[in-house]
């Protein structure tokens, strides 16, 4: 590390990664490859790596290259289709599987089989005005080289081809349309982060601990970080201090950041929402289905509750899983505490957390509705997608807890961010990596941002862009600009990754 990393002061390591989910195991495996004499500690509060949202239940598992999730590409009030964030979404999971090719290549995570899978990504409508927005996103779309191989079509035979059962037992004459990608991946990204985690564990000067939770950090006159841990086994406490900390514990980061006190961290709140997934147990149905088919979110739906008829591999299984349905409970984790929500409202983020609630009614009440949700309910939420799905045939499964950001707005108090924000303080000692989807997909391009703000003197250097242009071949140019290079960057990626087209 520079000279401008470097504090006075003795130091039990150089970095403290908080959590050990997808998050925090990319940003250690990035700093390892471009310093290798870093040390590392991690913490984790549960017993195993991505416990809580990068585990395969907890998480949508989809590639989210924005390819069919439709919140990604909103309606605008004269008619036309914003594309700028489904292009900038499809850019990072380019960057995201570049990275991981880089450490097939270099043995430092198991077969790409074990965690990535192609599989077709489906966007499906009904009706005439929905029937006309999905036309008028492919038209759009296909201005860019990013989304050149998308298929449309509103021809029911061809739909049915695609994905048999969506089709099967729905009403004749029903307007519809569907794209389809079979450049689409499934992700495992528990299986992803634990392999991360056990090459790093592996490595020279890298600790990581289970079973302990971080219960204070307050930064030191000398510029370094003191963390307090407790080993909730043994019960023992102990002090750490590092000059740099991550905070990458999903809905648990945003209590740490408050604890950290830095100026950049005031005025954050959080939104916590819950998910459940309807889980077939029909084998013969599972078989018949090989896509992710996503539709349109209802009024006032969080992206993470866009519903889709979901392939996934899960323990080398094939699944299939609906869903999902949003909840409301007041823990930041699925293994958090009811306290949670209540303990974060500060006296610097009260206005923005009331400000974003009063601006965002529909969302509170369709989580009411959700809530409040019979089986049979959500039977038929199920059959829009599914004509002749039986409640036999299905099981609830609870998948992960989400936190949402509000954070300060000059005009409206606060508001909802439906993504992911990275907190950092101004002398790039501390960062924090607050909210959502789409997250774990780019979870690479997120930790090179983290570096551009933390790390920014290290990053300039020939050695670190050497090695950043090693694993990451693009970085730097745009893949949605250079046809060539997107066509050659996809194929190289797909076939160390084993998904190449069928």
């Amino acid at each position: 590390m520079t000279k401008k990393k470097k504090t006075v002061g003795k130091t039990d390591a150089d970095v403290i990664l908080i959590g050990a989910g997808i998050m925090s195991a990319t940003l250690g495996v990035l700093l390892k490859q471009l310093e290798p004499n870093l040390s590392i500690e991690i913490y984790e509060r549960l017993d195993i790596a991505a416990a809580e949202s990068s585990d395969a239940w907890n998480n949508a598992g989809t590639g989210h290259s924005a390819f069919c999730e439709l919140n990604y590409t909103p309606e605008k009030k004269d008619g036309t289709v914003e594309i700028v964030k489904a292009v900038q979404i499809a850019e990072h999971f380019e960057v995201s599987k570049q990275f991981w090719s880089y450490l097939v290549e270099k043995g430092l995570i198991s077969d790409p089989e074990n965690f990535i899978r192609k599989i077709p990504h489906m966007s499906f409508v009904w009706g005439k005005k929905n029937v006309d927005y999905l036309k008028k996103r492919y038209d759009a779309l296909q201005k860019c080289d990013l989304f050149s191989d998308m298929q449309y079509t509103e021809d029911t035979e061809i739909v049915k081809d695609w994905a048999p059962l969506i089709m099967d037992g729905r009403k004749k004459g029903e307007k519809v349309a569907a794209t389809k990608m079979d450049l689409g991946t499934d992700v495992n990204f528990g299986s992803l982060t634990r392999d991360m985690f056990n090459n790093l564990k592996e490595q020279e000067n890298v600790s990581l601990y289970f079973n302990h939770e971080i219960r204070d950090l307050k930064k030191n006159k000398d510029g370094n970080w003191s963390i307090k841990v407790k080993d909730l086994e043994s019960g023992d406490k102990r002090k750490r201090v590092a000059k740099f900390v991550f905070i990458g514990a999903g809905g648990g980061s945003l209590p740490l950041l408050e604890k950290s006190d830095i100026p950049e961290g005031k005025g954050f709140g959080g939104f916590p929402v819950s998910g459940q997934w309807l889980k077939c147990t029909n084998e013969e149905i599972i078989a018949q289905h090989h896509a992710k088919v996503y539709g349109k979110a209802a009024v006032g739906a969080p992206p993470m509750s866009v519903p889709h008829l979901d392939t996934r591999m899960i323990n080398g299984k094939q699944a299939l899983l609906f869903g999902p349905y949003a909840g409301f409970s007041t823990k930041f984790l699925k293994n958090g505490s009811f306290l949670d929500l209540p303990k974060s409202i500060k006296f610097n983020n009260i206005r923005p957390m009331l400000s974003a609630g009063l601006h965002n009614l529909d969302l509170t009440k369709y989580l009411i509705e959700q809530v409040r949700q019979s089986p049979e309910d959500r039977l038929e939420a199920l059959k829009e997608y599914l004509p002749k799905a039986e409640l036999k045939d299905w099981e609830l499964e609870y998948a992960g807890q989400r936190v949402q950001v509000i954070k300060k707005d000059e005009k409206q108090g606060g508001i909802l961010e439906f993504g992911t924000e990275v907190v950092n303080a101004g002398d790039g000692s501390i960062a924090a990596l607050l909210g959502a989807s789409p997250g774990a997909s780019t979870a690479v391009s997120i930790m090179l941002d983290l570096l551009d703000r933390c790390f920014k003197e290290d990053l300039q250097t020939p050695e670190w862009q050497a090695k950043i242009k090693e694993m990451i071949p693009t970085y730097g140019q745009e893949l949605a600009k250079d046809e060539s290079l997107c066509k050659a960057t996809r194929k190289r990626t797909s076939k160390i990754l084993k998904i190449e087209k069928a």
